[in-house]
């Protein structure tokens, strides 16, 4: 590591350290370039970089002047930064197909149970689930509404960790359940079941039933997947048949 590295390093874990300790909170700002690179012996160049990185995080926000908004505030937007570095891992392609898939089982299952249990407000899901019976939509429009309905359920939970990391793995979901459709011959059968399941899911957190809502979401994914990943399973689908056990 470089003395450059190490030095705008110094600054981040000084911010680290204040906002840890309760020295920072939200709506605070933070001292100047000239202050904080005299304070911590660094170059201003150096608390520049720092603060560029904490901008992307999604920790402050910055502005130019000398007015009441200007300079580096801390906002503390978790779902910005989560979201970012979640989306250049998948973009690096980080991570394997199975493993977002596993994630994506631990994280819907467990806001689908939350849901039921809670009184959440589904207008989103609800408008998201009647544009994808819309006729004439290609499979890359029903599967963008798809990828939408589903981080739309995530954002109703409340979590806010939880809805990050769905936001930063939608465009892996996305890009994943695309290519799969281009293997699915007969796509008309495929989005009327997914329709059928999302209104399923739907109808099991407003009955408040948190384990028909666990199990139709954990279906509704691993089914698809088994479609798209499995050519047995894709003729079984297409001739109307349910999937395997093995598949669910």
């Amino acid at each position: 590591m470089t003395e450059e590295q190490r030095a705008w390093q110094t600054v981040l874990s000084r911010v680290e350290s204040d906002l840890l300790d309760g020295t920072l909170v939200p709506g605070d700002r933070l001292p100047g370039e000239r202050a904080l690179a005299a304070e911590l012996g660094v170059g201003r160049s150096s608390v520049r970089e720092a603060l560029r990185v904490l901008e992307v995080l999604g920790l402050i926000r910055t502005a130019a002047g000398s007015g009441p908004g200007a300079g580096a505030i801390i906002v503390a937007t978790p779902r910005g930064g989560m979201s970012a570095l979640l989306r250049l891992q998948v973009a690096a392609q980080g991570f394997a197909l199975r493993d977002i898939v596993a994630t994506r089982l631990v994280l819907e299952t467990s806001v689908a149970e939350t849901l039921a249990h809670q009184h959440p407000d589904l207008g989103d899901a609800e408008a998201l689930l009647t544009a994808m019976n819309a006729d004439g939509l290609t499979p890359d429009e029903f599967l963008a509404l798809d990828a939408r309905f589903h981080l739309s359920l995530a954002e109703a939970s409340g979590n806010a960790v939880i809805a990050a990391t769905m936001a930063g793995l939608r465009d892996a979901i996305e890009s994943y359940v695309r290519e799969g459709s281009e293997r699915i011959e007969d796509w008309p059968p495929t989005a009327a079941r997914l329709r059928a399941e999302h209104a399923g899911l739907l109808s099991a957190i407003t009955d408040r039933d948190p384990d028909a809502a666990r199990t139709r979401v954990h279906d509704h994914i691993t089914g698809y997947y088994a479609q798209i990943t499995d050519p047995s399973h894709r003729e079984e689908s297409q001739n109307g048949h349910s999937p395997a056990p093995e598949a669910r």
